[in-house]
């Protein structure tokens, strides 16, 4: 079974693939953390983000079991993510390294911005996670401040904005809800509410299936 799970940044599509794993004995996989990893490669060691050959290779040599989300999670690996995930060769590396990962059994849980249009078509299930811009910036805001780092809340709704624009209009793989996705609204919800109204969703798919 796989699960494929897109939606823009901080609407809980993180939290809620790692705990549907978890409920359904499955593997999981934040698809983002492997542009992540790329990004933070090519930062240390002094490379320019729109050094193709370089981040291909550096794809290509990508171990998922070494990706530290605590320290990818860093605000300026992100930015350095979302400008990198432009380019179409790297996207293909990455692509076909997340679809082996998916593919292995018992199956998976992936969550990012083009699961169910690229990298999974053929997904047992898909979830589109949204939320508005203020309820996802308030989240990130929380997130932030929580962990003792710098947050403003204007500041991060900008730049959740400007992330959502630049993930949307890009020409290759763009952010958007697959035709055959459900979409789960979470502005409303607590994590709780959204937890089982993506297993309700994940149930029926399944019996159907």
């Amino acid at each position: 079974m796989i699960i494929a799970i897109d939606g823009p940044a901080a609407s809980g599509k993180g939290t809620l693939a790692r705990r549907l794993a978890d409920h359904f004995g499955l593997r999981h996989l934040d698809t983002g953390l492997t542009y992540r990893a790329v990004a933070a490669s090519l930062l240390a060691n002094g490379k320019p983000l729109g050094d193709e050959a370089v981040a291909i290779e550096v794809a290509h040599n990508l171990d998922l079991a070494q990706m530290d989300k605590s320290v990818l999670s860093a605000h300026e690996i992100g930015e350095a993510a979302s400008r990198i995930a432009v380019l179409g060769g790297l996207r293909e590396e990455l692509v076909e390294l997340q679809r082996r990962f998916a593919q292995t059994p018992p199956g998976a849980v992936l969550d990012g911005r083009d699961i169910g249009t690229v990298v999974c078509p053929d997904a047992t299930v898909k979830l589109f996670v949204t939320a508005s811009p203020e309820a996802r910036a308030k989240r990130r805001t929380d997130e932030m401040l929580s962990k003792g780092q710098e947050a403003v809340y204007a500041s991060v709704l900008e730049d959740l904005k400007r992330r959502d624009e630049r993930d949307s209009q890009r020409t290759v793989a763009p952010m958007k809800q697959a035709d055959d996705a459900v979409l789960l609204d979470t502005t409303e919800m607590d994590i709780e509410t959204a937890f089982q109204a993506a297993v309700d969703i994940v149930s029926r798919a399944r019996e159907i299936a």
